[in-house]
């Protein structure tokens, strides 16, 4: 495709220069073609004034450097072409939405924030980090649902985790079985280099018809590697509630480690803990280390210069300047 560009776009700066030499030149004055010995009569005279040919002569001076600064810029016109061939991952995010990722026990910007709400701030950040990668959501909580299928179109599936809150779904129990099962059908079909799935949950397998270690089965058998995390501080968690003391009510932390250990090693994968916002937000940097994208990107481009046409606009009207400064141009008096 055609394209026009600035190699040294940098040098345009300049051009903010050309006001301030503008009025520095206004202001002066012509030399005193005759002294006085008061300056009483020059008082009279008023604040001397340039001839409308003296700013036509500036102006002429201002525009050869306009166009000498766009000569410098190197303007050039060509084609550019760019293949990219990329071997992305679809990756699957499985996240749990029962009722306990509501407790506050993670920090976002320095202020006590949800589980849920720092774990789709994470994972936004986890997926602006792989542009080359198809990546799906399935939210469980007593049930399993899709809330985006496989998508490069990371802002839609931006738009997609702001929905995704407790309230959204049925969140009375956890069904891990059903969430992995579900994440393994939706990437059994596809033909990528790799294939993922991460599985954060805060709890214990309580709902359901398929179980834990059942769904990492049907997962290892179609090549499918599941990295786990389990979230939430240890011992207890604060609850946003209140006692009828006014004082703020604690839960207990219970999450099936062994489950989220078998299910990580039976896949290839690798079980986490997070315990407060920092170790989420390293966890998710560590599975993108691990699990790298190759592409290879191919850029072809052939411009010409065109330098040289506002190069010689440039002389041509700092000439014209100069032979009207001389003289060939009589100023107005």
């Amino acid at each position: 495709m055609s394209a026009f560009r600035l190699l040294h776009p940098e040098a345009l700066w300049l051009l903010a220069a050309l006001p301030l030499l503008a009025l520095w030149w206004g202001r002066r004055g012509k030399a005193a073609t005759i002294l006085f010995s008061s300056t009483s009569v020059a008082r009279q005279v008023g604040t001397p004034r340039k001839s409308a040919a003296g700013w036509f002569a500036m102006l002429l001076r201002l525009l050869a450097l306009a166009l000498l600064v766009t000569a410098l810029a190197r303007p050039q016109l060509g084609r550019q072409t760019q293949d990219v061939s990329a071997n992305g991952i679809d990756i699957m995010l499985a996240v749990d939405l029962s009722g306990s990722m509501r407790a506050l026990d993670f920090k976002l910007n320095g202020q006590p924030a949800s589980r849920v709400d720092v774990v789709k701030s994470v994972v936004k950040n986890f997926v602006a980090q792989r542009p080359d990668d198809r990546i799906g959501i399935i939210a469980f909580a007593t049930y399993a649902h899709l809330v985006a299928p496989l998508t490069m179109d990371h802002d839609w599936l931006d738009q997609r985790l702001d929905t995704m809150s407790t309230d959204s779904v049925q969140s009375d129990a956890t069904a891990i079985g059903s969430a992995l099962a579900a994440c393994a059908n939706h990437l059994r079909a596809q033909k990528s280099r790799s294939r993922v799935i991460i599985l954060l949950t805060d709890g214990v397998n309580n709902a359901g018809k398929v179980s834990p270690l059942m769904a990492a089965d049907l997962a290892k058998a179609m090549d499918i590697k599941v990295y786990t995390i389990g979230a939430g501080t240890r011992g207890e968690a604060p609850w946003p509630a209140t006692d009828a003391f006014g004082r703020q009510v604690s839960m207990k932390v219970d999450i099936d480690e062994d489950v989220l250990r078998q299910i990580a090693a039976l896949t290839g994968g690798q079980y986490f803990r997070a315990t407060d916002t920092d170790s989420l937000k390293n966890i998710y940097a560590d599975i993108n280390q691990m699990e790298t994208t190759t592409h290879v990107t191919k850029k072809f481009e052939n411009f010409r210069e065109l330098f040289h046409w506002p190069l010689l606009a440039g002389l041509a009207v700092l000439l014209l300047e100069v032979a009207f400064a001389g003289g060939l141009v009589r100023r107005l008096p």
